[in-house]
Protein backbone atom coordinates (compact mmCIF):
# COMPACT_ATOMS: atom_id res chain seq x y z
CA UNK A 1 0.00 0.00 0.00
CA UNK A 2 1.60 3.29 -0.63
CA UNK A 3 1.80 6.00 1.35
CA UNK A 4 -0.57 8.16 -0.67
CA UNK A 5 -3.41 5.29 -0.46
CA UNK A 6 -2.84 5.47 3.37
CA UNK A 7 -3.46 9.49 4.24
CA UNK A 8 -6.65 10.34 5.36
CA UNK A 9 -9.10 12.48 2.95
CA UNK A 10 -10.41 15.63 4.90
CA UNK A 11 -13.32 16.93 5.16
CA UNK A 12 -13.38 19.51 1.48
CA UNK A 13 -15.30 22.87 1.45
CA UNK A 14 -15.88 25.07 -1.72
CA UNK A 15 -13.24 28.06 -0.16
CA UNK A 16 -10.75 24.58 0.72
CA UNK A 17 -7.16 25.27 -1.19
CA UNK A 18 -6.62 23.74 -4.75
CA UNK A 19 -3.04 21.80 -4.65
CA UNK A 20 -0.82 24.14 -5.87
CA UNK A 21 1.63 23.42 -8.95
CA UNK A 22 4.31 22.22 -6.25
CA UNK A 23 1.84 20.03 -4.86
CA UNK A 24 0.64 19.06 -8.09
CA UNK A 25 4.35 18.00 -9.44
CA UNK A 26 4.83 15.86 -6.32
CA UNK A 27 1.71 14.18 -6.43
CA UNK A 28 0.87 13.25 -9.78
CA UNK A 29 4.31 11.23 -9.40
CA UNK A 30 2.77 9.00 -7.10
CA UNK A 31 0.10 8.00 -9.01
CA UNK A 32 1.50 7.97 -12.87
CA UNK A 33 -0.87 5.82 -14.59
CA UNK A 34 -3.19 9.18 -14.32
CA UNK A 35 -3.85 11.96 -16.75
CA UNK A 36 -4.68 15.45 -15.51
CA UNK A 37 -7.70 16.74 -17.77
CA UNK A 38 -8.43 20.37 -18.14
CA UNK A 39 -12.41 20.73 -18.46
CA UNK A 40 -13.70 23.54 -18.36
CA UNK A 41 -12.51 25.94 -15.77
CA UNK A 42 -10.93 22.88 -13.67
CA UNK A 43 -8.56 19.86 -13.59
CA UNK A 44 -9.41 16.74 -12.73
CA UNK A 45 -7.84 13.49 -12.34
CA UNK A 46 -8.09 10.46 -14.80
CA UNK A 47 -7.66 6.79 -15.63
CA UNK A 48 -9.07 4.09 -17.92
CA UNK A 49 -9.15 0.49 -16.27
CA UNK A 50 -9.29 -2.51 -19.22
CA UNK A 51 -11.27 -5.43 -18.44
CA UNK A 52 -12.00 -9.26 -20.22
CA UNK A 53 -15.94 -8.02 -20.12
CA UNK A 54 -18.44 -5.80 -18.75
CA UNK A 55 -19.31 -8.03 -15.56
CA UNK A 56 -15.70 -7.28 -14.38
CA UNK A 57 -15.86 -3.97 -15.23
CA UNK A 58 -19.28 -3.78 -13.41
CA UNK A 59 -17.69 -5.21 -10.53
CA UNK A 60 -14.84 -2.64 -10.05
CA UNK A 61 -17.07 0.15 -10.77
CA UNK A 62 -19.23 -0.95 -7.68
CA UNK A 63 -15.82 -1.49 -5.37
CA UNK A 64 -14.90 2.26 -6.75
CA UNK A 65 -18.23 3.42 -5.49
CA UNK A 66 -17.82 1.42 -2.27
CA UNK A 67 -14.79 2.86 -1.12
CA UNK A 68 -15.70 6.73 -2.39
CA UNK A 69 -18.66 6.14 -0.18
CA UNK A 70 -16.49 5.34 2.80
CA UNK A 71 -15.15 8.76 2.68
CA UNK A 72 -18.29 10.54 1.19
CA UNK A 73 -16.08 11.90 -1.77
CA UNK A 74 -17.30 10.81 -5.23
CA UNK A 75 -15.74 10.63 -9.09
CA UNK A 76 -17.58 10.30 -12.32
CA UNK A 77 -17.44 6.77 -13.11
CA UNK A 78 -18.10 5.29 -17.09
CA UNK A 79 -18.65 1.81 -17.00
CA UNK A 80 -18.50 0.23 -20.82
CA UNK A 81 -18.27 -3.04 -22.14
CA UNK A 82 -14.43 -4.21 -20.92
CA UNK A 83 -13.77 -0.87 -19.48
CA UNK A 84 -13.94 1.75 -16.79
CA UNK A 85 -13.31 5.86 -16.92
CA UNK A 86 -12.65 6.67 -13.60
CA UNK A 87 -12.53 10.86 -13.13
CA UNK A 88 -11.66 12.39 -10.01
CA UNK A 89 -12.39 15.86 -9.33
CA UNK A 90 -13.38 17.90 -5.99
CA UNK A 91 -16.92 19.48 -7.00
CA UNK A 92 -17.64 21.69 -4.26
CA UNK A 93 -13.85 23.60 -5.21
CA UNK A 94 -13.90 22.96 -8.86
CA UNK A 95 -10.70 21.58 -9.17
CA UNK A 96 -7.90 19.29 -7.79
CA UNK A 97 -7.61 18.86 -3.81
CA UNK A 98 -5.37 16.42 -2.40
CA UNK A 99 -8.05 13.74 -1.53
CA UNK A 100 -8.30 13.42 -5.11
CA UNK A 101 -4.98 12.19 -5.28
CA UNK A 102 -5.33 9.66 -2.12
CA UNK A 103 -8.97 8.39 -4.06
CA UNK A 104 -6.70 8.14 -6.85
CA UNK A 105 -4.04 5.74 -5.34
CA UNK A 106 -6.65 3.58 -3.28
CA UNK A 107 -8.43 3.25 -6.68
CA UNK A 108 -5.07 1.43 -8.39
CA UNK A 109 -4.83 -0.47 -5.16
CA UNK A 110 -8.21 -1.92 -6.16
CA UNK A 111 -7.68 -2.33 -9.55
CA UNK A 112 -3.89 -4.15 -8.52
CA UNK A 113 -6.22 -7.12 -7.21
CA UNK A 114 -9.23 -6.67 -9.40
CA UNK A 115 -10.14 -9.32 -11.46
CA UNK A 116 -10.27 -9.84 -15.24
CA UNK A 117 -8.17 -6.42 -15.64
CA UNK A 118 -6.22 -7.10 -19.07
Amino acid sequence: MTALAQAQCEACRADAPKVSDEELAELIREIPDWNIEVRGDHMELERVFLFRNFRHALAFTNAVGAIAEEVGHHPALLTEWGKVTVTWWSHEMRGLHRNDFIMAARTDQLAASAEGRK
